[in-house]
């Protein structure tokens, strides 16, 4: 008897990221191809307690409390004292973040003789789907990856 042939998708992280952010009302998306290798650019976009606060702005120190292989949990402290713990999967060229609030992401794959990197962020609270439709066509997302930019340059 002939086994029944499923489709099957390889997706890589971005691709992933990218369907994650289009299930999320209100997401903050954003893309870029970098000049770098994904190694290069993820010793920067993956290093959460080091490098990340000085990706987003809103966010003073990240500190990693606990690790069991790929999952972390982190202490986010923001900028006016604000504090959230967040569930994180951590893994070259992918981080995925939920806290009681947020979600968050960044991911990276290969590109040609670059690297194309993606971030996300949302908000989980009621209603956000009335806001999508106005929060998608707001650019919030680049800014992360101008700063992730400059940071690949101020290590060059």
């Amino acid at each position: 008897m002939n086994e029944p042939r499923w489709p099957a998708a390889d997706l890589d992280p971005v691709r992933r990221l990218r369907i994650m952010a289009a299930s999320i009302p209100g997401a903050a998306y954003a893309e870029e191809v970098y000049a770098r290798s994904v190694d290069e650019v993820w010793a920067v976009a993956g290093d959460l307690e080091s490098e990340f606060p000085m990706l987003l702005v809103d966010v003073r120190s990240m500190r990693i409390a606990h690790a069991d292989g790929e999952h972390l949990e982190a202490i986010a402290v923001g900028r006016l004292g604000q504090r959230a713990r967040f569930d994180v999967v951590l893994r070259p060229g992918w981080c995925w973040m939920q806290s009681r609030f947020l979600h968050g992401g960044m991911a990276a794959a290969p590109e040609g003789d670059g690297t194309r990197v993606a971030f996300v962020g949302a908000l989980r609270l009621p209603g956000m789907r009335l806001a999508d439709p106005i929060l998608r066509k707001l650019p919030l997302g680049g800014g992360v990856l101008r700063r992730l930019e400059a940071r690949l340059q101020a290590r060059t």
